[in-house]
């Protein structure tokens, strides 16, 4: 049975291959995951109990190139949600045109109450259980929500450990002495924020006059913060798990980001070298903080924040999906009425899965890029990505998520079409090979 997330993932493709004249098997083939697998992971605790947790990969689609996709370790991770985002990493590597499928997977575990020792042997006793469902040239996993470098560091040695051979190119967004690519760790929010740099040039944009809300505070949001902030942007609203701040003059970013990191309390400050100070603020919840009055909302936390109840209510001109599945397909159609941009999770968010696939390549080849070159390659993919999709939105006169998926169809057809689709077989002359096809 579908479910609601996959329902919406769904919708979304019919809409955009209402545009997009494409081999209608491109489509049939998009609507069904090639596999999913569901585990059970054995877990000492440290108090001796046993503690099973449940687990799931999904391989969407590996038609360009094997499958490519994060892990999140999150309390409400379900099998219609890694499907949702299984299906959207498909849609994400068609889009920026790497040659990746889509591929997710999840625990169903809250990290926070785990110990660093239990957390480690839940992320190698993971890859036990999936081992012969991924590899470098099948399925590659990466971070996710509430998994970081140093989980992916002991999930890549696990899989090592267990096909008897060092397999780096395995797992991406490793830490850089474990095989990791310089850039991995911002580059989510540096792909966003190369979307917003081509915007500032479209839409003449003074960035000392754009006001900008960021929901979520984790690694992508951080990022993208002190990006803008660097740049001149006023970050007027901050918000993580607990709660937000707003402060309309802006918030020096890297001094709450050096305060958030060390005390984990999200707090408006100002910080001279080791002395910070608090300033004043207005405490706002997440809701809140997304329907404030601001030029740009770039929801960083998790899917379906804005929805059919508050999309009226969102202000800003302008959102930047940095989440995934930040919007709701009822959400997108009232804000297109209101003619908000969306710049869609597909495109705005697809800085990560680039340079993980740059680490891949470094990987396989066993030669290693200089941080220069990940951010040059990088901005060429989403300049060059970014405005292709912005024509097309103009060409269709429709949304920028529509335009997107109608590029990201268009090259998955071609992949489709290269196979062979009913036009080809169903020819009456099916048993003649031209001397053409056979050279």
């Amino acid at each position: 049975m579908t479910g609601e997330i996959y329902k919406q993932a769904l919708a979304r493709l019919d809409k955009a291959a209402s545009y997009a004249k494409i081999d209608p098997e491109a489509v049939e083939k998009l609507r069904h995951p090639k596999a999913c697998l569901e585990v059970s992971i054995p877990v000492r605790m440290d108090n001796g109990t046993l503690k099973i947790f449940t687990g799931y990969r999904v391989h969407h689609n590996d038609l360009r190139g094997p499958t490519k996709g994060g892990i999140r370790f999150h309390p409400d991770v379900s099998l219609d949600e890694v499907k949702s985002l299984a299906f959207w990493m498909t849609i994400k590597c068609a889009v920026v045109g790497i040659p990746f499928g889509g591929g997710k997977g999840g625990v169903i575990v809250d990290p926070k109450e785990l110990s660093r020792m239990e957390l480690e042997r839940l992320s190698r006793g993971y890859i036990e259980q999936i081992a012969s469902f991924i590899g470098p040239e099948t399925d590659i996993p990466a971070p996710d929500v509430y998994t970081n470098a140093m989980i992916m560091g002991w999930m890549m040695d696990e899989y090592s450990k267990i096909v008897r051979r060092l397999s780096p190119a395995v797992i991406t967004g490793k830490p850089i002495p474990l095989g990791g690519s310089q850039g991995r760790d911002d580059a989510t929010a540096r792909g966003g924020y190369y979307c917003i740099k081509e915007l500032e040039k479209k839409r003449n944009w003074d960035p000392k006059e754009i006001r900008v809300a960021v929901q979520g505070f984790g690694n992508a949001g951080q990022f993208i913060a002190e990006m803008l902030h660097r740049d001149g942007y006023k970050v007027v609203a901050i918000s993580d798990s607990k709660g937000g701040i707003f402060r309309p003059q802006g918030f020096d970013v890297p001094s709450v980001i050096h305060v958030k990191n060390n005390s984990k309390e999200l707090q408006a400050v100002y910080c001279e070298g080791s002395v910070c100070q608090l300033v004043e603020a207005t405490q706002i919840t997440n809701e809140q903080l997304l329907e404030l009055d601001v030029d740009i909302l770039i929801p960083a936390a998790l899917e379906n924040q804005i929805t059919k109840q508050n999309a009226a209510r969102i202000k800003a001109p302008v959102i930047i999906e940095l989440a995934n599945g930040p919007t709701t397909f009822e959400a997108d159609d009232i804000l297109q009425r209101k003619g908000t941009l969306i710049v869609p999770d597909i495109l705005a968010n697809a800085g990560g899965v680039t340079v993980s696939y740059f680490e891949w390549v470094q990987n396989k080849s066993g030669f290693y890029w200089t941080l220069e070159k990940v951010h040059q390659a990088l901005e060429e993919i989403m300049v060059r990505e970014f405005n292709y999709v912005y024509s097309v939105m103009e060409s269709h006169q429709c949304d920028m998520r529509t335009a997107a998926y109608i590029h990201a169809l268009n090259r998955q057809a071609e992949a489709v079409v290269a196979m062979g689709t009913h036009h080809y077989f169903s020819q009456q002359d099916t048993n003649k090979i031209t001397v053409a096809a056979m050279s």
